[in-house]
């Protein structure tokens, strides 16, 4: 079942998200690791890569993934691209079969709510809505006409941990992303399942499908690892605690893993599952949480 109608469909949408290959690895690799969770998830994102001016070709392993029988979701940031490079990269992943796009725009990758940040999200969004419009009508943002219209099912990464206090500039970054046809949201990672319910009680009014991140902690040095290097108490210290004091670390990660999950089928309608190069070991953790 494509992504599209599986979300159509209201069932609970899996996902998971991997890293375009670099170095020594190959797309073959990664998907030859994906194999044994096949018809488990409803897609695989791929994020784009740019280590020290080595950039991975993200394109190249979406196409890859659809060849293997897998939903293919090119994700991708408006950050640091014009709207002539969207174009482009959008452009080659239609040409490559991939019918998915995650798009992350400025604000949901800054902390706050502040007025520059706010700016930030309309320059972005501006342009993304420009690009999608065009390919929509066939045409490109210089004015030559495309061999053909086309379009993206369209997910947009969303700030969810404000809980009940969502500001009034996020609900509106919401609306302009549901106008531009935003098929489903994607949330920042969740451990509070409590707060979680309050920001998704705000956000219900919207009528788009929310889809919860989950980060695949694997031990308590990931987990301080992300706290230290992302976000400062992003990962609870009760489940560092959990996975510190664990005498069966794998047991104890699939543990909350389950637990969040279960939780999240009463809140949500999907999750997404970071695995932090652990896409080989992603198997007992569906097992776990019953994810088909």
């Amino acid at each position: 079942m494509k992504l599209k109608d599986a979300l159509g469909h209201s069932k609970f949408v899996v996902t998971s998200e991997v890293q375009t290959p670099l170095g020594e690895d190959s797309p073959e690799q990664l998907v030859d690791r994906l194999k044994r969770i096949r018809g488990r998830v409803d897609g695989v994102s791929v994020s784009d890569v740019d280590l020290e001016g080595v950039v991975g070709d993200s394109i190249r392993t979406c196409e890859l993934l659809q060849h293997h029988r897998f939903n293919a979701i090119y994700q991708t940031t408006t950050r640091d691209k014009n709207r002539i490079q969207l174009q482009k990269d959008l452009t080659q992943a239609h040409e490559s079969g991939i019918e998915n796009l995650l798009v992350f725009t400025e604000d949901y990758r800054i902390s706050g709510d502040s007025v520059q940040e706010h700016m930030f999200f309309h320059v972005d969004a501006g342009k993304l809505g420009s690009v999608l419009e065009h390919i929509r009508n066939g045409r490109k943002i210089e004015g030559e006409p495309m061999p053909e219209p086309f379009d993206f099912t369209l997910g947009s990464g969303i700030e969810s941990l404000w809980g009940k206090k969502v500001p009034k500039q996020g609900m509106q970054g919401m609306e302009t992303m549901k106008l531009m046809g935003a098929g489903y949201f994607l949330t920042t990672p969740v451990f509070d399942l409590e707060q979680f319910d309050k920001f998704m009680r705000q956000v219900k009014i919207l009528g788009v499908p929310v889809i919860a991140e989950v980060l695949l902690l694997r031990n308590a040095a990931m987990a301080r690892f992300i706290n230290r290097h992302f976000k400062q108490g992003l990962v609870p210290d009760w489940v560092v605690q959990k996975l510190d004091k664990a005498a069966d670390k794998r047991q104890a990660s699939i543990e909350l893993f389950g637990d969040l999950a279960r939780g999240l089928r009463e809140i949500c309608q999907g999750l997404h599952i970071i695995t932090l190069g652990g896409e080989d070991k992603l198997q007992p953790y569906l097992d776990a949480a019953n994810l088909r």
